[in-house]
C-alpha cells in the first residue's frame, strides 16, 4: 500500500466529537461529520444570541440581522461572487436547483428548446429540467461519458446547437469524483447562447471555487457537504439574471408593497427568500467556511487525492474489485466487488467499524449507462487517514472471503 507522498496528512480527527475511535467514517459525499466550532456555532446561535432577523428593532434583532448578512458576505467571498446580493440562501442544491427551474427555466424555454445534461448526474439535476420540459415542452439532451466515467465535453462540443438554452452539470460527480473542466464547458454553452448551472455538493467542500473565473451563469451547493448544518444551501446567481427572475415562493420578507389590489417584490436575494429563514442553519455554514478556510481547500483537496489514490491502488489489486471513476477522482472511490451486491458489501464493512455509502447514489441513470444496479461508494473528508483506508481494504478482503 503506497503512503500519502504527495500531501502533507491532515490531522483533524480530534475536531468532530461524533467519529469515534475505531469507527472509519467514510461517506462524506453522502453528508460530512461537522466539526467542534460548527457545532460551537449553532449552539451559541440558539443559547445566548437567538433572535429573529431584518424585522425586530430591538438590539438582539438587530445583532442577528447583522450576523446573517455577515454569513452571506462571507459565502460571496468564499466562491468569488460579484456581491453578496448574488447569493441566496435555499434549504440545500436541491431547492437552489428546482428555483432555477421553476424561475427562469419555465419563464425563458418553450417549445422546441433544448436543456443538456449528462449521463452522471444526479437525481436532483435531472427530474427539476423534466419537469420544466414537460410543462413548456422543451427536449433534453444527455451528454455521454467518456472511458473513465467523465463527462465527455468533447461530445458535448459536437451537440450543441443554437436551440440549447441550458445546461446543467455537475461540477464533481457525486459518484466518480470526476472533476468537470467547468471553464470550457462554460465556453461552449456560452458559444451557442446557453446558461450553464453547475452543481457544486462535491466541488465546494474540496476544490476551490470563484464563480467568475468558472464563467457559469448559475451555481448550487449544500451546507451539510461543506462539514456544516442540513437544511441550508446557496443558489449563486449572475446579478442580471436574478434580477429579471419572478419569485419561487411567496410570503414574508420577499416583498416590497402588499395590497389585494396588487403585490411588488423586492429586489435579490431577498425576493427568494420568502419566509422566516434558517438563521442558525446560516451562521453555522458560516462556521463551516471558517473552518474550511483556515485548512485551505488546496490541502484538502491534495489530502483527500492522496488517500484517493491510496485507495485505489489497494483495491486494484483485488482481482474481485472493479473500480468506477477516474484515477485523479476528487475524495470518491466508487466500486464493485464481483457478484455481491453493494448493499451487502456495506453491511459487512459495517460489522468491521467502516460507514460507507451502498446504491445508485441518486443517479440511476448512470447505473444504466454502466450496466450495474448499484455501487459501492467510499468518501473521503479532512478526518480521514491511511488507517481508513486500511480498514476499508481489510474490510473488502474480508467480504471476498466470505463470498469467495
Amino acid at each position: 500500500m503506497t503512503t500519502l507522498t504527495n500531501a502533507r496528512p491532515l490531522d483533524r480527527l480530534a475536531d468532530f466529537p461524533a467519529i469515534p475511535e475505531g469507527w472509519a467514517y467514510l461517506d462524506t459525499a453522502a453528508t460530512a461529520q461537522k466539526p467542534q466550532a460548527v457545532i460551537d456555532a449553532i449552539t451559541r446561535a440558539y443559547d445566548t444570541t437567538y433572535a429573529t432577523v431584518h424585522r425586530g428593532v430591538y438590539q438582539r434583532s438587530a445583532d442577528m440581522t447583522l450576523a446573517y448578512e455577515a454569513a452571506r458576505r462571507r459565502v460571496a467571498g468564499f466562491i468569488g461572487a460579484a456581491s453578496p446580493d448574488e447569493c441566496v440562501f435555499v434549504r440545500g442544491a436541491t431547492e437552489g436547483i428546482n428555483l432555477v427551474a421553476q424561475c427562469w427555466a419555465a419563464t425563458q424555454l418553450g417549445a422546441g428548446d433544448r436543456i443538456l445534461l449528462s449521463q452522471l448526474e444526479h437525481h436532483s439535476n435531472i427530474v427539476p429540467w423534466q419537469l420544466v420540459a414537460q410543462r413548456v415542452g422543451a427536449v433534453i439532451d444527455v451528454v455521454p461519458l467518456t472511458a473513465d466515467h467523465a463527462i465527455d465535453l468533447d461530445a458535448m462540443a459536437a451537440m450543441l446547437t443554437p436551440a440549447h438554452k441550458l445546461v446543467a452539470l455537475a461540477h464533481v460527480s457525486n459518484v466518480t469524483g470526476a472533476v468537470l473542466d467547468a471553464k470550457r464547458a462554460a465556453d461552449l454553452a456560452h458559444g451557442v447562447g446557453a446558461k450553464l448551472l453547475l452543481d457544486g455538493c462535491q466541488a465546494v467542500p474540496r476544490l476551490p471555487v470563484d464563480v467568475q473565473a468558472l464563467d457559469c451563469d448559475f451555481y448550487v451547493f449544500s451546507a451539510h457537504k461543506l462539514y456544516g448544518p442540513t437544511g441550508i444551501g446557496v443558489l449563486w446567481g449572475r446579478g442580471d439574471l436574478l434580477e429579471a427572475m419572478p419569485p419561487y415562493q411567496g410570503g414574508g420578507a420577499m416583498i416590497d408593497k402588499v395590497s389585494f389590489a396588487g403585490t411588488t417584490y423586492a429586489a435579490p436575494p431577498a425576493r427568494f427568500e420568502a419566509g422566516t429563514p434558517h438563521i442558525v442553519g446560516v451562521l453555522g455554514l458560516h462556521a463551516a467556511i471558517d473552518y474550511v478556510d483556515a485548512i485551505g481547500l488546496e490541502a484538502i483537496h491534495a489530502h483527500e487525492g492522496a488517500l484517493v489514490r491510496e485507495a485505489r491502488e489497494a483495491l486494484s489489486g483485488l482481482n474481485s474489485v472493479r473500480l468506477f471513476g477516474p484515477a485523479d477522482s476528487a475524495g470518491i472511490v466508487s466500486f464493485m466487488v464481483e457478484g455481491v451486491h453493494p448493499h451487502d458489501v456495506g453491511t459487512i464493512l459495517d460489522e468491521g467499524r467502516v460507514a460507507i455509502r451502498a446504491g445508485h447514489h441518486c443517479a440511476q441513470p448512470l447505473m444504466d449507462h454502466l450496466g450495474i444496479p448499484a455501487t459501492a461508494r467510499a468518501s473521503f473528508g479532512v478526518y480521514n487517514g491511511p488507517r481508513d483506508v486500511a480498514a476499508l481494504v481489510e474490510g473488502i478482503e474480508r467480504v471476498t472471503r466470505i463470498f469467495g
